[in-house]
């Protein structure tokens, strides 16, 4: 409506040079014909220039409420699309492989989700549809200038496919650019994200000139491309300028002749230019929606990138997750080709403490993340069971409410310590919760911050010491009542101390007929705690027993194995 609308203007300007204040025959629209006489408007030349100024206001206000209209429903559309294009990335992200996630850094991540998000709202909510509005202007205006004069209207043509052709050229090259630009912008914002995050680490080994030249060097080449690419769009630019001045020369030249030679009138001139006038942007402006269509293009696939990527799958028709015994039958698994586990296979009893020794790489952590199944067993690679149910059998989300997982590194979002202990069971009253903090030797600690259980343990944890972080962490596992608790490392970081009250908290667990795997490195831990132990070297068991049987003095195969395995340590 705003673009008939704006066609309207010229054609009161025709009607005004040529009928009112000229003498040219000229007939009014059908809808005004009944309104006013073109002779009444000829007799009285200062009324009617009144009367034509009025008809240009009521045109540009009714232009103004058809723009408003327009922003307000493009500014909805444009919002609740790249609403939902944020939901379903954020939603398929949180399904996506533990593989996937270790393949691809975070800030690369973060930056497909936030500035090709925008990249492709910008493209989608304003330059398509400005493509759509430069569409129908062309047809429309064409359509006019053709009825008006051909000869005009062919020379006006001629140049379109001149700017689109050149405006292609441009697109491929630009295209490829953009992409490089865009790949620098994902390691710069991985480089900041990457030293905010180690933060301490920077600080405690004085890294600051080092990270600030790490992120200059990133920064540098960044902006380099960014020129790259502002040059070459400079030259677009210019050219586009170019052709536009030749094209506006052209036509006044042929519209000046056909006007001196009666072909033409002066009004229907001064419309037609006012007409190429109001085409030159919109063409122009195809050239740049085609730039901006290659950014687009490229954020798209970036965009598309993670929302083709494979979720985590559960067999048709999976069952619940059962409870019993875990056995791991003729195990192997690699990374990438390279194998970690070779033809593995123990069991660990229901309700036992089972520990698993063994230096680094040895394979250890990989069997804890096989069994939450973080990794899925390739099929001909063995089986992992519980009660006799094969793991990839049963559904993931009804495996892992089985198993409470606790890391070397426990993760605490930066909210209170209630929201991360009940984050794995939202519903869990005060009674559980406390409950659970009492048995992982934490309730008192918390009680003891002035705001107790709403205390912020801020952004990782960096308020709570790391005993305490690694006890809320199993406060957490505890809270959603698990069959199994998985410790990978949970002693690795602490102090004598710390580990002391950690391995009184594991003790504790075992009267509660959990059962409980600990991966560790420390053997009098583990003989301390686990009902049994297996000695992982290469990807294979060396050594599996009770702990009196694996720390006997008679045990020449651990004797053999201990030796090899101080020598690596060391």
């Amino acid at each position: 409506l705003s673009m008939v609308l704006n066609a309207v203007t010229p054609q009161i300007i025709k009607i005004t040079v040529d009928s009112i204040l000229g003498t040219e025959p000229a007939a009014l629209p059908k809808a005004l014909q009944g309104v006013l006489s073109l002779d009444i408007l000829q007799s009285d030349p200062i009324r009617a220039l009144w009367m034509a100024a009025g008809a240009v206001i009521v045109v540009a206000l009714l232009r103004g409420l058809c723009s408003y209209g327009q922003r307000i429903h493009l500014s909805k559309g444009s919002e609740r699309f790249v609403k939902g294009i944020r939901d379903d990335l954020y939603r398929h992200i949180q399904h996506l492989s533990y593989a996937w996630h270790t393949a691809h850094s975070t800030g690369e991540i973060i930056q497909r989700c936030t500035s090709d998000v925008d990249v492709i709202r910008n493209f989608v909510c304003n330059q398509l549809v400005e493509v759509v509005r430069t569409v129908f202007l062309i047809i429309l205006y064409l359509s006019i200038m053709f009825s008006m004069n051909v000869k005009l209207s062919l020379v006006a043509v001629l140049f379109i496919p001149i700017v689109g052709l050149s405006s292609g050229v441009f697109y491929k090259k630009i295209s490829s650019r953009f992409q490089v630009a865009d790949e620098a912008e994902g390691e710069l914002t991985t480089c900041a994200q990457e030293n905010l995050t180690g933060v301490r680490v920077v600080r405690a080994f004085g890294r600051e000139r080092y990270e600030v030249d790490r992120f200059n060097r990133r920064n540098q080449r960044f902006s380099q491309l960014w020129i790259r690419l502002g040059k070459l769009l400079s030259i677009y630019w210019a050219s586009g300028t170019l052709l536009t001045c030749l094209q506006v020369m052209v036509i006044i030249l042929v519209g000046t002749v056909e006007t001196v030679h009666g072909n033409m009138t002066l009004g229907a001139f001064l419309a037609f230019i006012t007409y190429n006038e109001a085409l030159a942007w919109p063409v122009r402006s195809l050239g740049r929606v085609l730039s901006d269509m290659s950014k687009a293009g490229v954020s798209l696939d970036r965009v598309g990138y993670i929302l083709q990527a494979q979720e985590e799958q559960d067999v048709p028709e999976a069952q619940e997750a059962t409870t019993g015994d875990i056995e791991f039958d003729h195990v192997s698994f690699g990374y990438e080709g390279q194998p970690v586990l070779r033809d593995v296979s123990f069991t660990i009893p229901a309700g036992s403490t089972f520990a698993i020794l063994g230096g680094t790489g040895s394979g250890k952590s990989t069997l804890v993340h096989l069994l939450d199944r973080l990794y899925d067993l390739p099929e001909g690679q063995g089986t992992i069971t519980i009660g006799g149910v094969d793991i990839r059998k049963m559904n993931r989300e009804s495996l892992r409410r089985q198993i409470g997982l606790v890391l070397q590194e426990p993760f605490l979002f930066s909210q209170t310590i209630r929201e991360n202990i009940s984050a794995t069971k939202p519903q869990a009253t005060e009674e559980e919760l406390r409950r659970a903090a009492a048995i992982a030797c934490v309730d008192e600690a918390i009680t003891e911050f002035p705001d107790g259980y709403e205390t912020v343990v801020g952004e990782r944890g960096v308020t709570l010491s790391g005993g305490q972080k690694q006890r809320i962490a199993i406060v957490r596992a505890l809270a959603m009542d698990p069959e199994v608790m998985l410790f990978d490392e949970p002693t690795s970081a602490l102090d004598p101390e710390l580990t002391g009250e950690i391995l009184k908290v594991i003790k504790d667990l075992a009267q509660e007929h959990i059962t409980m795997v600990i991966v560790t490195h420390e053997m009098n831990f583990a003989r301390d705690i686990s009902d049994r132990i297996i000695f992982m070297d290469k990807g294979v068991i060396a050594v599996e027993g009770t702990p009196s049987e694996v720390f006997s003095s008679s045990n020449a195969r651990m004797k053999e194995f201990l030796g090899k395995f101080h020598q690596g340590e060391k």
